[in-house]
C-alpha cells in the first residue's frame, strides 16, 4: 500500500479521498432530488433532506484536507502535460472553487440568517434577532452555483471516462483507480499521443 503519490498513480489517500467525497457529491445530489420530487412530509424526503447541511459541511472540510494532501504530494503526483493537461488543471481548478464556493456560500448565509446552523446538532450560528441582508443575498446563489459544479462533475466524468478510457484507451483512470493497464511483460502501456499520461516503466 502505498500512501503517498507517485508519477504513475495517485496514492492510497488521494484515491480514498477522491472516491469517498464522489461517493458523497453523488448522495448530495439525491438529497436535492427526494426533495423536488417527494412531496413535503415525506419520511424518505426528510430523512434524506435532513443530512443535506451535514454532508456540505463535511464536503467544505475535506476539500480543504484533499487540498492541503495535493500541494503535499505537488511534486510527486502525474503530470498534466500539453494542451489536455492544461485544460484538466483548469478542470480541476474550477472543481476546487465551486467545492468552496457552494457550501461556503450557505454556510455564510445561514451566519446571517435568524433560523441558525448547526452542523450534526453542534450548533455552529446561533439565529440572529435580525437577519442580515447581504448575506441572505448570498443564499440566492447557492442553487446556481451547485448546478454548475454538477455540470462540471458530469464534464469531469465524461472526460476521465469517454475520452481518456474508451476514446485514447490510455492510463488517466486508472492512476486514480489504483491499477495501471500493462502489456504481457509487466510494462505499463505506452499512452497515446496528446494524453496526459506519460509512462512506460515497470508496473509496481
Amino acid at each position: 500500500m502505498q500512501l503517498t503519490d507517485r508519477k504513475t498513480r495517485y496514492g492510497t489517500i488521494s484515491r480514498f479521498l477522491h472516491w469517498g467525497m464522489a461517493t458523497m457529491f453523488a448522495f448530495m445530489f439525491v438529497t436535492v432530488a427526494a426533495r423536488e420530487t417527494l412531496p413535503r412530509g415525506n419520511g424518505v424526503r426528510d430523512f434524506l433532506w435532513g443530512l443535506h447541511a451535514d454532508i456540505g459541511i463535511t464536503l467544505f472540510l475535506l476539500v480543504f484536507l484533499r487540498g492541503a494532501w495535493g500541494l503535499f504530494n505537488l511534486s510527486k503526483r502525474p503530470e498534466h502535460t500539453g494542451s489536455m493537461g492544461k485544460m484538466a488543471s483548469l478542470g480541476h481548478a474550477a472543481l476546487y472553487g465551486l467545492m468552496i464556493a457552494v457550501p461556503g456560500s450557505k454556510i455564510l448565509a445561514a451566519a446571517g440568517s435568524d433560523r441558525g446552523f448547526s452542523y450534526f446538532g453542534l450548533e455552529l450560528f446561533a439565529g440572529r434577532d435580525a437577519e442580515i441582508g447581504w448575506m441572505q443575498a448570498i443564499d440566492d446563489t447557492h442553487g446556481n452555483l451547485a448546478w454548475l459544479l454538477a455540470y462540471l462533475i458530469i464534464g469531469h466524468i465524461v472526460m476521465a471516462v469517454g475520452w481518456h478510457h474508451i476514446v485514447l484507451g490510455d492510463n488517466t483512470l486508472s492512476r486514480m483507480i489504483g491499477k495501471r493497464r500493462t502489456d504481457n511483460h509487466g510494462y505499463a502501456l505506452q499512452a497515446p499521443a496528446g494524453s496526459v499520461e506519460a509512462a512506460s516503466t515497470p508496473a509496481e
